[in-house]
């Protein structure tokens, strides 16, 4: 964490300074705002905080609750949502009192008594390393709190407008385009109707979305007709993994998910309550939580559980749907302009819980359109910008319900159905990386360059989240995770993997890593002479130099400039972009990274965009050229 650039500071360097609109921001909810974000879930949690980093754009998030969520449904924390609440900065706070899976068991019938369970198997929770961020177990509200937290120590100050029930939009003309009704639903006025117009306006409004129904976007799937029942308890258990992950197959043909919960005593289960007959009618949401214990109870015999205390339970059939569209932009309109409303997390998909992905995906649906509403509000790029948040996050969802489909059938089989005794821990352990968050790869757009030179980094595939890597940092020889330094700032990574040549001698010997460090600074091609007068030189691009040598053997007062901005109101030198190899896991080879040198270029949401090699600054040019604003002749 760097701090004190700007003065020395003696409290909690979280707290950024005010600036913008946090400087004067209003308590009530003002009458003209630039982004408004219907509903505190997670998505719309993760867009708003992501915003608040910006502090000349004007952003409002409702809810129609009175205060925060208290105990959330969504609890699974997959490796990839960890590794994007390292970017907010609370990684390991949140690690710190949630729940680790680490292991699964899987119970099945015993052969010689199928009235009874036993343990079959154990699978570890990551047997392939895929990351090096834990699966968590923690409540929903908890993540909620820490981007509150980190919304309010953003310079823009922000937090979540209570009280406030999404009715109906239009879309019209004039700056603030978007006309919002809105319902006070606590408070002295609740009741009254009041208006507010937006630039743009996102519907995190959950899988009964007003802000989708106003824009005509229709939900397309179908049912399961299969029911669960799901209970957060503590309770009193003879069975002896009460502690850890469980899949549980009963000789009866029920089954149950059982999650762990942070805290030590609370866990989650997911009951099978059977098929739903044609003509239920919903009649099953009305199963008591009596009868969902007694389920548990008959499935998990010959262990029996005394529940103590009911903190939450639910009556849900799968569902998977999805919808034709994530903005308000029809498919014949998609030449002639560019969305205003937009949609995300369950407002646009849904499905099983049991797979841990509600929460997941969504908080990726944030993530990647809260920096490009930034941007082309901040003026950083084209409105065209936006149209990519659809077509990146709509292909996303499909494949997670694709997936979700085969796991939430393979959980409801009965033990006889299976092909073969492993098939269900088989599956759990083959596809590990798709519910970690790890599959996503964005296809080649405006955003994602192709792989026409992807064999110079092939552990950094193009459209694929950047995969951290242990470095030493050469200014203190501190060792650590390159990518644990991306921050949620809104900022493009450039990080250049030098060629073999070193930094020393007092001179900078010409090199193709000088020669580009020459370029970025100095050429008015490069991207970096996008960045505002008067903000400092790594405003808006942060660019870092890796060296393949050991850090002894790198003299950084040799380092080009470009890789050691003078930042802040003192012009301080901050040398913290210089990076070595680790003696103990070598980067280059653990990334398959050519030694002759290579650029990978990351967006702001830790997606890989481009990889070209040191001498391609024309590519490097035209890549950017789209993304930036027009610049004048100098």
């Amino acid at each position: 964490m760097q701090f004190h650039h700007h003065g020395y500071v003696s409290g909690d360097p979280r707290v950024q300074p005010a600036a913008g609109v946090g400087l004067n921001r209003p308590e009530e909810l003002p009458d003209e705002v630039d982004v408004l974000i219907v509903g505190t879930g997670p998505a719309g949690m993760l867009a708003a905080a992501q915003l608040s980093r910006f502090p000349g754009v004007t952003t409002r998030i409702l809810e129609r609750r009175a205060g925060r969520l208290v105990i959330g449904q969504a609890d699974g924390i997959q490796a990839r949502s960890v590794e994007t609440f390292q970017a907010f900065g609370f990684a390991e706070r949140i690690t710190a009192e949630a729940y680790r899976i680490t292991e699964m068991a899987f119970w099945k019938p015993d052969p010689l008594d199928h009235t009874r369970i036993i343990r079959a198997a154990r699978t570890e929770d990551d047997p392939h390393g895929i990351s090096e961020f834990p699966h968590l177990i923690v409540n929903q509200a908890r993540v909620l709190d820490y981007f509150a937290e980190f919304m309010a120590n953003s310079p823009a100050r922000m937090k979540p407008d209570y009280g406030y029930e999404f009715r109906r939009l239009e879309v019209g003309g004039g700056d603030y385009p978007v006309t919002v009704t809105l319902l006070h639903s606590d408070g002295q006025n609740e009741g009254k109707e009041r208006t507010v117009r937006a630039k743009y306006v996102v519907g995190a409004d959950g899988a009964r979305s007003k802000v989708r129904e106003s824009i005509g976007c229709t939900m397309a799937g179908d049912q399961a007709h299969h029911a669960w029942g799901v209970m957060d308890v503590l309770a009193v258990t003879d069975f002896p993994d009460i502690r850890t992950k469980c899949a549980i197959q009963s000789g009866s043909g029920g089954s149950i998910l059982l999650i762990p919960r942070e805290g030590g005593h609370l866990f989650r289960m997911y009951v099978d309550l059977g098929e739903v007959p044609e003509g239920d009618h919903g009649a099953v949401r009305s199963t008591t939580i009596e009868q969902i214990i007694g389920h548990a109870n008959a499935i998990l015999h010959p262990y029996s559980l005394d529940v103590r205390n009911v903190a939450w339970h639910s009556v849900y059939e799968v569902a998977h749907r999805l919808t034709d569209r994530f903005d308000d932009v029809l498919p014949e309109e998609r030449a002639t302009r560019t969305p205003r409303v937009f949609i995300m997390g369950d407002a646009c998909h849904t499905h099983s819980a049991k797979a841990g992905q509600g929460m997941n995906v969504s908080l990726q649906d944030g993530f990647n359109l809260g920096w490009k509403l930034g941007h082309v509000l901040e003026g950083r790029s084209p409105e065209s910008l936006l149209a990519t948040y659809s077509a990146e996050r709509q292909v996303v969802a499909k494949n997670l319900i694709d997936f979700d489909k085969v796991w939430s059938t393979m959980m409801a089989k009965k033990p006889e159905e299976f092909e073969s005794p492993s098939e269900l821990e088989d599956f759990y352990v083959r596809t590990a990386e798709f519910p970690a968050g790890f599959m996503t790869q964005y296809e080649p757009s405006i955003l994602t360059a192709d792989a026409t030179h992807q064999d110079l980094a092939a552990g950094f595939p193009i459209g694929k989240r950047f995969k951290s890597a242990p470095v030493r940092r050469v200014c203190d020889t501190n060792p650590m995770q390159l990518g644990h330094h991306a921050t949620a700032d809104g900022r493009w990574r450039i990080y250049v993997f030098a060629d073999a040549a070193l930094p020393s001698g007092g001179e900078q010997s010409p090199s193709p890593t000088t020669d580009l460090a020459e370029w970025l600074a100095n050429s008015p091609e490069s991207p970096l002479g996008a960045t505002p007068s008067g903000a400092d030189p790594d405003a808006w691009f942060d660019v870092k130099v890796i060296y393949q040598q050991d850090h002894t053997q790198v003299d950084i007062g040799t380092v080009p400039a470009v890789f050691k901005p003078h930042v802040g109101p003192f012009r301080l030198t901050d040398y913290e972009k210089v990076y070595a190899t680790d003696a103990k896991a070598d980067i280059f080879e653990l990334r398959g990274l050519d030694r002759g040198g290579v650029v990978v270029v990351v967006r702001p949401d830790q997606y890989v965009a481009n990889v070209l090699p040191l001498t391609a600054t024309a590519e490097l040019a035209a890549f950017f050229g789209p993304l930036l604003p027009a610049r004048k002749p100098a």
